[in-house]
């Protein structure tokens, strides 16, 4: 065997002196097969710097050890960075692998739903991040393999979740509470086709309204650009007759830019105009957001063990969970402020 050709299990097999079939178990560390026998298994497959393949071992038992997870939107977000991260985790304790399939613009998102790359190369697949169309849905169950929804409730599903628009409710309560009665909802233009949470959000916003008597016009919506957008905000604000004294953001990394574009044009918070977030990012504290936080970690780690669990043809204990959220309550939300303080246009 020359050096750059990969050795095969029947030579760790001659090598330790047992079957194929042995060297295949004792590698998938079963318990049919003796410590003693495994431990020269292992040594036989050092010294030939033999790497079992996944795909491989998976043939006798039917299972690859491998998750899928697709995501919506960029891997270097927050949310789906710390999403993935708790998954690979829980993954990576369990002993399984886990492929990413990534989707950020329509064209993305045909080529997977056309092609359903992964089909066959996972035993489960977790969807994340984006509300897929009735069609998708009909295409992912073609999959034939465990489907687990995070980020979303799918009817007859297992997912893992949050209820947007009870915790917008709260947080536009709290500043109803505070005296507010001119609020903003805020948030990023929808450009590449996905829906997000966005929509329960601003439905919990427009709710709150309602339950506070405050319904007989239309609420105010100020859309930007993108998520790094906040000057086109501030600039709506600073343009209006009646601007509001307080906002609800959709997101925590747009209200980070809402609150960088108002240092630059003067405007404080709370002091001329308060500012509630939504997600609970990590640089949250460090901006003294305050904000209404969803537990990214636990929904990924939940989403994995379901996953791990329908992957070994078990049933999950909770196959549908409604995680909490809670209010947050730093510097950026205060009393409506005083008409007289805020700068001019």
């Amino acid at each position: 065997m020359s050096g750059s050709e990969p050795s095969t299990m029947a030579e760790v097999a001659e090598r330790a002196g047992v079957s194929v079939s042995t060297v295949s178990r004792a590698l998938r560390g079963s318990p049919l097969v003796s410590p003693e026998t495994t431990a020269r298994v292992l040594a036989a497959a050092q010294e030939l710097s033999f790497a079992v393949s996944r795909a491989a071992s998976g043939l006798a038992t039917g299972r690859l050890n491998r998750i899928a997870v697709l995501v919506g939107g960029p891997v270097a977000s927050w949310f789906n960075g710390s999403i993935l991260d708790a998954i690979y985790d829980a993954l990576h304790a369990a002993d399984y692998e886990l492929s990413i399939f990534r989707i950020r613009d329509q064209a993305e998102r045909d080529e997977f739903f056309t092609a359903l790359p992964a089909r066959r190369n996972a035993d489960a697949l977790i969807v994340a991040s984006f509300a897929l169309t009735p069609g998708e849905r009909d295409r992912l169950g073609e999959l034939g393999m465990p489907l687990v929804y995070l980020n979303q409730r799918v009817d007859d599903a297992p997912s893992v979740s949050i209820d947007d628009v009870a915790a917008v409710r709260t947080g536009t309560r709290h500043l109803l509470n505070l005296g507010h009665r001119r609020l903003a909802f805020v948030q990023a233009q929808n450009a590449t086709g996905f829906v997000y949470s966005a929509q329960d959000r601003f439905d919990g916003f427009r709710a709150e309204l309602a339950a506070a008597g405050l319904d007989q016009e239309p609420p105010l919506v100020i859309t930007a650009p993108s998520l790094t957008g906040g000057q086109d905000v501030v600039s709506a604000i600073l343009a209006s007759d009646r601007p509001p004294t307080a906002l609800v953001t959709d997101s925590d990394e747009l209200a980070f830019s809402v609150l960088g574009a108002m240092a630059r044009v003067g405007l404080r918070a709370p002091e001329d105009l308060s500012v509630l977030g939504f997600d609970g990012h990590a640089m949250a504290d460090r901006f003294e957001l305050s904000t209404l936080a969803q537990p990214v970690e636990y929904l990924g780690t939940l989403a994995a063990t379901i996953a791990l669990t329908l992957a070994g043809g078990g049933t999950p204990d909770r196959p549908v969970v409604l995680a909490p959220t809670r209010l947050v309550l730093r510097r950026t939300t205060g009393r409506v402020p005083d008409p007289a303080s805020r700068p001019a246009s």
